[in-house]
């Protein structure tokens, strides 16, 4: 770990940043976790997403940076956009206002790298995360479904007991919910 690069790793939730945690430490990255999650909804969702990321930190002995959910400043970037589709640019508009946040947080922190784990789920196109990111300096197009990414995830989050929620985050999400596996 001595010659790890840092790199700042925005986290949706605590499922998906746990193959993603291991796979960058297996990459001789030195991961910070960032929680910034405007979409999520309700502020309770929020709240378990957050504890559980806490205990993924904690079995990695990783530090982890919660910034306060600001839902309407979230709102008002996807407004116009609440009746698209699961997949649709609504999600383009949260991917870019995220990865934005995790964007200037590296900067705040000094930290040249940084990557989300929006790209581990079976549900997300990669394609379009990287597209949100890819003109923000530092940004690392790193595909975590690859190298068995989401069952990974999976397997890893059942050995820590962790809450695996049923749907994206935000409001609009719910009602296209895919129940996960």
């Amino acid at each position: 770990m001595m010659n790890a690069k840092k790199i700042l790793v925005h986290c949706c939730c605590g499922p998906c940043s746990t193959a993603s945690i291991e796979r960058l430490l297996n990459e001789d990255y030195l991961p910070v976790l960032f929680y910034s999650n405007s979409n999520i909804y309700p502020q309770e969702e929020f709240d378990i997403r957050w504890e559980n990321l806490e205990k993924v930190a904690k079995h990695y002995g990783l530090e982890v940076i919660r910034e306060e959910r600001d839902h309407a400043v979230w709102l008002e970037r996807v407004k116009g956009h609440e009746d698209d589709r699961e997949g649709g640019d609504r999600c383009s508009l949260c991917f870019r206002y995220n990865l934005e946040r995790a964007y200037e947080k590296a900067r705040e922190l000094g930290i040249e790298h940084f990557c989300t784990t929006l790209t581990v789920s079976r549900f997300k196109n990669s394609g379009k995360v990287f597209k949100e990111g890819e003109d923000l300096a530092g940004f690392e197009k790193i595909d975590f479904k690859k190298k068995d990414g989401f069952n990974r995830s999976c397997i890893l989050s059942k050995e820590l007991g962790l809450y695996r929620q049923q749907y994206c985050g935000c409001e609009f999400s719910i009602r296209d919910a895919v129940p996960d596996d």
